[in-house]
């Protein structure tokens, strides 16, 4: 079985949903330390300005080292602000009224519960939804017992879902290049996702990359799903990747 595992991340990239409509198992790492202003808690709009941000407000004062699941939301304003940013820039999009009433639904139940992790999954499984991808989606709290390094945590939770295979984004490659043993011991084949950005119909111009998946959903709607596979590349083993790198790397010296 091939799973990926990911942190749940606030209204991600394309990318993210590639990734997730690969494998057999999604998984959601949602207690690992909270990283203030990452992808944990904001991501961004396609703008007449350009590519600008949208922050979920959390607690972080006296706070620190808290994992992601413990991470409380300051509700507030916050969940009309984004909304009414969202709508300002995506209102006139073809599909926005398609998914906007069920998208406002789940952020405006940010007020009851707080929780950025619940928020990220909840909006991740409707995003999910809505594009049509049926990998089964769980969280890593239901079977992770706690592992040190961040490779035994990955091999702990792969073993007890029943994965031998893991699907990585690019970024991991240095540390899955260094504890590779890790993986080999427990004889669970490692390959890195290889994406390339597509292009699509956004509302302003030029077309920009690295927008937020509600910007492809609000312009493309039932079509989405297949502008995020014409993306994908034959994913490539550690192995080959740290050989290529290897290679790059003695061409440089």
């Amino acid at each position: 079985m091939l799973a990926a595992v990911m942190q749940p991340t606030y209204l991600p990239w394309v990318g993210y949903f590639d990734l997730m409509d690969q494998v057999d198992l999604f998984v959601l790492l949602e207690s690992v330390q909270f990283e203030k202003q990452s992808w944990q808690q904001r991501n961004r709009l396609r703008t007449p300005n350009g590519l600008e941000w949208l922050t979920v407000p959390v607690l972080i004062s006296g706070r620190f080292g808290q994992c992601i699941n413990d991470v409380q939301i300051k509700v507030g304003e916050f969940p009309s602000k984004h909304l009414k940013t969202i709508r300002q820039h995506y209102g006139r999009c073809k599909y926005f009224e398609q998914y906007w009433p069920e998208f406002q639904r789940i952020m405006l139940e940010a007020e009851e519960h707080a929780s950025l992790a619940d928020l990220n999954i909840s909006l991740l499984r409707w995003l999910a939804d809505c594009l049509g991808i049926t990998t089964p989606i769980m969280r890593a709290t239901e079977v992770y017992l706690g592992s040190a390094s961040r490779s035994d945590r990955l091999v702990e939770i792969l073993e007890r879902v029943g994965a031998d295979s893991y699907l990585s984004p690019r970024g991991s490659l240095e540390y899955l290049q260094a504890d590779r043993e890790v993986f080999s011991r427990a004889r669970i084949s490692v390959a890195f996702q290889t994406f390339d950005h597509p292009t699509y119909s956004q509302r302003y111009q030029p077309f920009m990359v690295g927008a937020s998946v509600i910007d492809l959903l609000f312009n493309e709607g039932p079509g989405t799903l297949r502008v995020i596979r014409s993306g994908r590349r034959q994913s490539e083993a550690l192995e080959d990747v740290i050989q290529k790198k290897e290679v790059a790397d003695e061409a440089r010296q």
